[in-house]
């Protein structure tokens, strides 16, 4: 339930103990609105990305971030916004915990132009994708099938209000010829990341392979012989695989570095773990 005066009991009991009631009360009444108005709504219309934050009926949360074409986020009236789910790992986490609490959190952010964000908060409500165009036969059909909802979240909007420009880091996006097409909603696990954290080998109780490598690349057999010490520990092929892919992409780059390096910058160089070794300008 909301009170007359924005945000919760907690902060506000941090606002007395810490003197900033005040300078928060001008805050609220200054910024916050409980609709999103024209500017608000002109943002919201060309965003790429949202961070997103919710909990379940026990108050345990989850951070997400969703992300689509401009425009992904649709602003149903000046009281409701709409994001679409697209296929994901499966988890459903933010939608699940939806089911059990529909209170959520909503961060935009523009990195790219005028470094500002714009907070949402409200009451969510998840409807199938043929459900909500029933009653917004409008909201645009995404041609990518990757692109395409599953699901829409709708929001209704109770807070709406400024993130300050301060500390948002101005980006520039990369030029599309020098980038990767992303791969809308695949299942490629590489394509996804892979085991970037190790998570895998971390959940199958050992370390991700560690070991000499040739300059040139892993000694003949050298992977059928991983996958059977795999296959030992229960650690499925394709994890395997995944494990050595990234450690010989790392082991790559530092011999890459080592390359680059003219013979002023090899002067009094130790190795790369050596006391008193010279470090490039690029180590430090």
């Amino acid at each position: 339930m909301r009170h007359a005066r924005p945000g919760s009991d907690g902060e506000h009991l941090v606002q007395q103990r810490l003197g900033t009631t005040e300078r928060a009360d001008r805050f609220y009444s200054e910024q916050v609105l409980d609709h999103l108005n024209h500017r608000m709504r002109e943002f919201v219309a060309r965003q790429e990305m949202l961070f997103l934050a919710t909990s379940d009926r026990h108050g345990a949360c989850d951070s997400s971030f969703r992300a689509g074409p401009p425009g992904f986020v649709q602003v149903l009236d000046d009281r409701t916004l709409a994001y679409p789910e697209y296929r994901g790992n499966g988890v459903m986490a933010s939608v699940g915990n939806l089911a059990e609490n529909p209170q959520l959190g909503i961060l935009m952010v523009d990195f790219l132009r005028d470094r500002i964000g714009l907070h949402v908060n409200g009451r969510a409500r998840v409807a199938l994708d043929a459900e909500i165009r029933q009653q917004y036969p409008w909201l645009p059909a995404d041609p990518i099938p990757g692109r395409r909802a599953q699901l829409w979240v709708t929001v209704e909007v109770e807070e709406a209000y400024i993130h300050c420009a301060k500390h948002i880091p101005h980006l520039q996006k990369v030029p599309a010829q020098t980038r990767s097409a992303r791969a809308w909603g695949t299942d490629d696990n590489r394509r996804k990341g892979g085991d970037f954290f190790g998570a895998a080998a971390d959940a199958a109780g050992r370390a991700p392979f560690r070991r000499a490598e040739h300059a040139d690349g892993p000694r003949p057999g050298q992977l059928h012989e991983d996958r059977a010490a795999g296959r030992r520990r229960g650690i499925p092929d394709g994890v395997v695989e995944e494990l050595n892919d990234g450690f010989r992409m790392e082991v790559e780059r530092v011999l890459a570095r080592a390359r680059q390096r003219s013979p002023a910058d090899d002067i009094g160089f130790r190795g790369w773990f050596a006391e008193g070794g010279r470090l490039g300008a690029t180590d430090r």
